[in-house]
């Protein structure tokens, strides 16, 4: 019986991608796991890890979208280039032929410019390599990986100034797929930003959580989840789960580890409510996808009657309308009129965390909103700001 090659002790020079603008959050979500970065940009954060932190990092991060692991890098001008230093990569790290194999090639100001010549070249090497199938066509980076429901490596190749970069994708399935989001409602945000809200906001369930614009429930799902220290990537699958020399035993040893990080109940009110019942449904219903329908109370509420619960001041976290997305701009001017209003005299001593479009609708809540980050949702440039309601 052929036995699978174990994995070198040595780490993996590893990337997570964020969102544009996200990934200052997501460096202090690597510091409070114990992960140094060592390098962030606009893209992501670098550090090192070995097979046990690489699937930590893909079962705790809440604002990474994906975690690749460079294979190599070098100079290549020329297909005969490429096609010599493709056979040196270690493509045996990651892949040992049992599942198939998804190339995205990239290529930006450099001599090789034909990206479906240059996945040839590399599919070439890897598969006399490994002997893995190559399937599908281009990807887009906001894709997942698997067509037609088939489990694929993903391993990408960026050709930028003549330099090739190739890297496996650790995490499988795009990380904002926590698997709880099937129901939505209009103008859906993603879970990473949903979470990313929260942390830039400092939230970290010491305190209540109130959503008076929930829509589906992400951000009150997201806040339980980090309430009751609940891993978003628990019961998922990871890419790297499969890799040559990471066995079963391992992965779990990991996921039990975190099984014993959840806490029984949220320890503050977590809040969530919308004017329109379909999305109040939706939010019901992915909370108990979530498994934490126990924790946040979901209410059919307008804005004018939006309410924090008594006791301990908290964050009111919020995605509201934009003005590019759902209903008119003179409807949405009173909308966040009044949602200032309201907020200041029923919310005093607490925290608001939003993102928003649009400055001219901002201005109509008169708040004191500091800007946290930039970023996009759905296409669209938002920031995330935040304000204390004293």
């Amino acid at each position: 019986m052929m036995t699978r090659p174990h994995m070198p002790t040595e780490s993996f020079s590893c990337f997570a991608v964020t969102a544009p603008g996200l990934a200052q959050l997501c460096a202090g979500e690597f510091r409070a796991l114990g992960i140094r970065p060592t390098g962030v940009d606009d893209a992501g954060v670098a550090f090192k890890a070995d097979a046990n932190t690489l699937l930590r990092a893909n079962l705790w991060l809440r604002t990474v979208s994906r975690v690749l692991v460079r294979l190599a890098t070098f100079h290549a001008e020329a297909f005969h280039e490429l096609e010599r230093r493709a056979k040196r990569v270690p493509w045996e790290r990651v892949i040992d032929g049992t599942r198939p194999v998804r190339l995205r090639v990239t290529c930006k100001k450099s001599k090789l410019i034909h990206s479906g010549a240059v996945a040839q070249r590399i599919g070439d090497a890897l598969t006399k390599a490994t002997g893995a199938r190559i399937v599908g066509g281009a990807v887009a980076d906001d894709q997942d990986d698997a067509p037609d429901g088939e489990a694929a490596q993903l391993i990408v190749v960026r050709l930028d100034r003549d330099e090739c970069t190739i890297s496996a994708d650790s995490s499988g399935e795009l990380l904002h797929r926590r698997g709880y989001r099937q129901a939505t409602a209009k103008a859906p945000m993603r879970e990473t930003l949903a979470a990313a809200v929260l942390v830039a906001a400092g939230w970290r369930g010491e305190t209540p959580l109130v959503d008076p614009m929930c829509g589906a429930g992400t951000i009150p799902i997201e806040g339980a989840l980090i309430a009751r220290g609940i891993a978003p990537g628990l019961t998922r699958d990871f890419a790297c789960a499969h890799w040559p020399g990471v066995d079963a035993a391992r992965v779990e040893r990991v996921r039990d580890d975190a099984r014993g990080k959840v806490r029984p109940r949220a320890s503050h009110e977590i809040l969530g409510s919308d004017r329109d019942a379909g999305a109040i449904a939706a939010a019901v219903a992915n909370a108990e996808r979530a498994g934490v329908a126990g924790d946040i109370e979901f209410e059919q509420r307008p804005i004018s009657a939006f309410v924090v619960p008594a006791g301990p001041a908290g964050l009111v976290a919020t995605n509201p309308p934009y003005g590019v997305r759902v209903g008119d701009s003179d409807a949405l001017r009173s909308l966040y009129a009044q949602f200032g209003k309201v907020a200041r005299v029923r919310a005093a001593g607490w925290t608001i965390a939003m993102l928003s479009a649009d400055r001219r609708l901002e201005a109509q809540m008169h708040l004191p909103l500091v800007e946290r980050a930039r970023t996009n949702n759905g296409g669209i440039s938002v920031r995330i700001l935040t304000a204390e309601l004293t």
